[in-house]
């Protein structure tokens, strides 16, 4: 496997997009607290993400759309938590 400096930035650029979202989905899960957290951030990166995915499907580049899939669920767990957290747990 012949890898150019632009792949190895690509896989360093994932593990740490990976690695940084991963941890803060781990810490909701378990907490559920989400009182630091911005709706507007993970909103965009949320929907950042999904567009990569998107990208990466057209340019044929899987390990982008992996990478992505995975910050992008990870987003939309938080989301949910940080939604019920906000509005139904207020509520209630």
């Amino acid at each position: 496997m012949d890898l150019s400096l632009t792949d190895i930035f690509g896989y360093l650029a994932s593990l740490c997009m990976v690695l940084g979202y991963l941890p803060q989905a781990i810490m909701t899960i378990r907490t559920r607290d989400t009182e630091g957290i911005s709706m507007m951030t993970f909103s965009m990166m949320g929907l950042g993400s999904v567009f990569f995915v998107i990208n990466g499907l057209m340019w044929h580049n899987y390990p982008l759309a992996i990478t992505n899939i995975i910050t992008a669920g990870c987003s939309v767990i938080i989301f949910g938590i940080k939604i019920y957290n906000d509005h139904f747990k207020k509520a209630g």
